[in-house]
């Protein structure tokens, strides 16, 4: 079964990524690398869309020639797209790629990185070095919660099973990355599962007013920032790996060589979960334009001057 997975987020932070953009850029040393220009894509919610425009400006910064098609829909648009050329390039979770492709996705990051690899080839794509930046199912309590009880993996809440109040999706009690896994891998039991949202509003209300004492978020989620929620580590890896990778055809690597890699890699070495997390706030809560906060990251980060 899959994992619960957010499809779109609505805002005015999508909306800023939402027009095409194309643009040529130069490199550290003011030239322009000789090659195609490479369309970059992304899903259609915020989060992937400023991962793109990471990807896009560190490649400008080196004197790629670019092109933005954000937002263009759902992975089952942009895989094919991406087969077809139409895109050149996407941020992935390889996780649910694999899974997306037929795969079976575990919670080892290289061994799900290798399978993906594999099940790309044939399709004309690559995937490329992976992030530590992972955005998958977590499990999140306040930080009065994790202090009273002193939790800070999941496997910390058997010592309260049958005192404590589960909230996430209504979906939640029959999925094996939910309610059904926290049973059978960790052995939790809680006195009751309240039925709210997918990690929205709803769940972070509940979760401020003691409603519920553990709530089901995305782990890149910039609310657990926002709010001072503590992100309890699956020590036991129940969910599966989502690191965050660029998938790029496989023509448009060859054409450039070890280059482009080099590049993007440089990114992926720095994007970590944590900083994915204080991203996302800046964006989807501060309310800071998506292409100023990829700027600054990537001249703190040391990959721009």
């Amino acid at each position: 079964m899959r994992n619960i997975r957010r499809r779109t987020i609505a805002g005015a932070a999508i909306a800023a990524f939402a027009l095409i953009a194309a643009a040529c850029g130069s490199g550290g040393d003011g030239g322009t690398i000789e090659g195609p220009t490479i369309t970059i894509g992304s899903a259609n919610f915020s989060e992937n869309a400023l991962v793109a425009e990471i990807y896009a400006q560190a490649l400008e910064s080196d004197g790629y020639q670019v092109e933005r098609k954000l937002n263009v829909g759902n992975r089952e648009i942009y895989e094919p797209a991406l087969e077809s050329g139409e895109l050149d390039l996407v941020p992935e979770y390889i996780g649910t790629m694999l899974t997306f492709l037929g795969g079976s996705a575990t919670s080892d990051s290289d061994e799900t990185h290798a399978a993906l690899r594999v099940a790309l080839e044939p399709k004309g794509l690559t995937v490329l070095d992976y992030a530590a930046a992972q955005d998958k199912n977590g499990f999140v309590v306040t930080k009065a919660t994790a202090d009273e009880l002193g939790v800070a993996k999941v496997s910390d809440l058997a010592a309260y099973n049958d005192t404590l109040v589960l909230g996430g999706p209504p979906e939640c009690p029959e999925r094996e990355f939910c309610l059904k896994g926290l049973e059978s891998v960790y052995g939790l039991s809680f006195q009751e599962f309240r039925p709210l949202d997918v990690g929205g509003p709803i769940t972070v209300a509940a979760l401020e007013g003691d409603e519920i004492q553990v709530g089901l978020m995305f782990t890149s989620d910039g609310t657990i920032l926002a709010k001072d929620f503590v992100l309890l580590e699956d020590d036991k890896g129940l969910q599966p790996a989502e690191n965050l990778a660029p998938v790029v055809r496989t023509e448009i690597v060859d054409a450039y060589g070890d280059g482009l890699g080099e590049t993007l890699n440089k990114v992926s070495l720095k994007l970590t979960t944590a900083e994915l997390i204080s991203l996302n706030k800046f964006v989807g809560i501060d309310g800071k334009d998506p292409e100023t906060v990829a700027a600054e990251w990537l001249k703190a980060i040391g990959v721009t001057g």
